[in-house]
């Protein structure tokens, strides 16, 4: 245990896969923010564990130390793409299509099975933004090399939102009565192309990037191909065949509807503005 210097915060070393690990750390808690798990896995079984498995250790933790409220933090992975001229809404049926969104549909499901022990309400966010992301560092990185990716086929709209919002709307959901017994889509209005976020990202960082035009049957290959170069060098490399299906799914977007007549929540930050903030912690940080 660890007492932060400045916030009064104590800090609990644990692992969703460790239960004696999660009931010290749910001593005396009320609500638990339960946002551990894996988006990079070898195996089926391995997203399963941590993702779906770790919420069940979850939730017995919390039966066990008296905790009222979970927050689970899902994913709009859970449900599967969209159409591009339609966005995903809670009640349509989730077509999950990899093993993380099929680990978090499952961990979703996990959680409401609890329902009558547990005051439990679900977030599914869209892709994530902002100061400190990691997931859409590589792009960021390839701008700075002066390189824009195009991938044929397009355009495909994406949902996007700044993780501020993220933090800000998991915070209602443990507060809100309204909020319990539900999922919500979160993200912020409009939505922008890869293309079109890149764009951005350039103008943030100052950068006149050439465009490198990638039919998908190229973006596959060269995911294949990063795949095994990551199991020879046995580390993570930024592209990888999951990415590329989630690149070249016809569109990823949410329909915020549903929070905004429940819960009142509108994301404060711009899809814009939120590629700024990114833009100016990776080079104040030297991420690029």
């Amino acid at each position: 245990m660890e007492e932060g210097p400045s916030t009064g915060l104590e800090i609990h070393l644990g692992d969703v896969t460790d239960p004696p690990s999660l009931a010290r750390a749910f001593q005396g808690v009320d609500v638990v923010f339960h946002l551990a798990g894996v988006r990079r896995a070898p195996s089926r079984q391995l997203f399963f564990k941590v993702n779906s498995e770790g919420t069940r250790n979850v939730c017995e933790a919390m039966l066990q130390s008296g905790a009222r409220r979970l927050v689970f933090c899902g994913s709009l992975a859970a449900s599967g793409p969209s159409s591009p001229d339609r966005p995903r809404l809670e009640e349509d049926p989730p077509r999950p299509q990899e093993w993380y969104g099929e680990s978090k549909l499952e961990g979703e499901r996990i959680a409401f099975s609890y329902r009558a022990r547990l005051e439990v309400t679900s977030a599914r966010p869209c892709r994530i933004l902002g100061p400190g992301d990691r997931e859409n560092l590589a792009f960021f990185k390839l701008l700075r090399k002066g390189i824009r990716l195009s991938i044929g086929g397009g355009p495909r709209p994406l949902s996007l939102i700044d993780v501020q919002d993220v933090a800000n709307f998991l915070i209602l959901l443990a507060q809100h009565p309204r909020a319990e017994g539900e999922t919500f889509f979160v993200a912020a209005p409009g939505t922008m192309t890869l293309e079109e976020v890149e764009d951005r990202a350039a103008s943030a960082l100052g950068i006149a990037p050439r465009t490198l035009r990638l039919p998908p049957i190229a973006l596959r290959a060269l995911a294949l191909l990063a795949d095994g170069a990551s199991l020879v060098l046995r580390r993570r490399l930024p592209l990888n065949r999951k990415l590329a299906r989630q690149l070249l799914a016809p569109a990823w977007t949410c329909s915020t509807a549903k929070a905004e007549r429940l819960l009142g929540f509108r994301a404060a930050v711009s899809i814009g503005d939120s590629i700024d903030r990114s833009a100016a912690w990776y080079q104040r940080h030297g991420w690029v």
